[in-house]
C-alpha cells in the first residue's frame, strides 16, 4: 500500500475516526521528532507511511502547539535551556527523590573506598547519606563543594574530606576553574558521583557552563566508575554545555518518573540506567 493510498483510505473513514487517527499519528510524530535533533520531511513520510503533504500539515500543526520547530526541509525539536538557579532555591525541590538517590549511592560504598562527590543538591543528599552510615570507615572523599565538605564534617574522623580548590562560585558554593582540576589530575578514585543540568536524548549529559562542564569531565577522568545522579525532572531539560555522551559514564541513577523518550535514548546507548522508586 502506498502512502497516497493510505491517505485516501483515512480520508474515507468517518470524520471522528479520521480525526482520532490523525491525532494518534501526530502524537507519535511529536514523540519521534523530540527524540531526534533534526528529521527530514521525506524521512518522516516514510517512517509514518503517509504522504509528504500530510507530514507537512502535521508538522505545521505541531509547531503551532509548541515543542517542535518547522525548518526548511524538515522539523527539529525545541528544548529550552534551563537558566542557573541558586543552590538555596533548589534545595527543597524533589526531596524524596534526592534522598532515595543519596541512600542508594551511599549503599554502593564500602569502608576504605575513595570517591569524588560533585556539587549540587543531589550531591548534598549523598553527603548526608554517607555521614549517616556509621559503619563506613577510612573513606576518602574529594569534593569541589564547600557546603558538601561542611556537611561531611560530622563524619570525621571516619572519613577524610579533601576540598579540590579553585575559584569560588557563590551560586552553588563550589570551586571551579583551572586550579580545581590540579588535584583531580593526580588521583584515581573508586567512584565519582556527578550531577547534571539536563539529560538530553541527542547530546547526552548537559552542564550549566563551560567551567562546570570542565570540572565534571575532570571528575569522570579521575574515577574508575563514573555515575550521574539526578532526579527525573532533568530528563525533560537541557542546558547550554555538553558534559559528555551517555557512553562516557558507567551508570545514570535517577528517581521518579523520567521522560520515556530520554529513557529510551539512554538505554539505546548501552549505559546502565537505574531508576529508583
Amino acid at each position: 500500500m502506498t502512502a497516497e493510498t493510505l491517505d485516501d483510505d483515512i480520508s474515507a473513514l468517518p470524520q471522528g475516526t479520521e480525526s482520532s487517527a490523525s491525532d494518534a499519528r501526530r502524537e507519535q510524530l511529536l514523540s519521534f521528532i523530540q527524540t531526534h535533533e533534526f528529521v527530514r520531511i521525506y524521512d518522516l513520510a516514510r517512517q509514518f507511511s503517509v504522504s509528504e503533504v500530510t507530514i507537512r500539515s502535521d508538522v505545521d500543526i505541531l509547531a503551532r502547539r509548541g515543542g517542535i520547530r518547522r525548518v526548511r526541509g524538515g522539523a527539529m525539536r525545541v528544548v529550552e535551556a534551563v537558566p542557573e538557579v541558586d543552590y538555596e532555591a533548589r534545595v527543597s525541590s524533589y526531596l524524596p527523590e534526592k534522598r532515595l538517590i543519596g541512600q542508594a549511592a551511599a549503599a554502593m560504598l564500602s569502608s576504605g573506598d575513595s570517591l569524588i562527590l560533585d556539587v549540587g543538591t543531589t550531591a548534598m543528599a549523598i553527603a548526608h547519606a554517607i555521614a549517616d552510615r556509621e559503619d563506613l570507615i577510612n573513606l576518602t572523599i574529594f569534593t569541589p563543594g564547600l557546603n558538601i565538605a561542611l556537611a561531611l564534617e560530622r563524619a570525621i574522623p571516619r572519613v577524610e574530606v579533601i576540598v579540590t580548590g579553585g575559584t569560588l562560585r557563590p551560586q552553588q558554593h563550589s570551586l571551579v576553574g583551572p586550579v580545581s582540576t590540579l588535584i583531580l589530575e593526580r588521583i584515581r578514585a573508586s567512584f565519582a558521583f556527578i550531577g547534571c543540568n539536563g539529560v538530553d536524548p541527542s547530546f547526552g549529559i548537559m552542564g550549566l557552563s563551560l567551567p562546570d562542564a570542565a570540572l565534571k569531565q575532570a571528575i569522570l577522568k579521575a574515577s574508575r566508575l563514573g555515575i550521574v545522579v539526578t532526579d527525573a525532572s532533568k530528563f525533560t531539560q537541557t542546558s547550554l554545555v555538553r558534559v559528555c555522551g551517555f557512553e562516557d559514564v558507567d551508570m545514570i541513577m535517577t528517581a521518579g518518573a523520567p521522560d520515556p523518550s530520554a529513557v529510551a535514548a539512554v538505554r539505546e546507548s548501552g549505559v546502565e540506567l537505574r531508576i529508583l522508586n
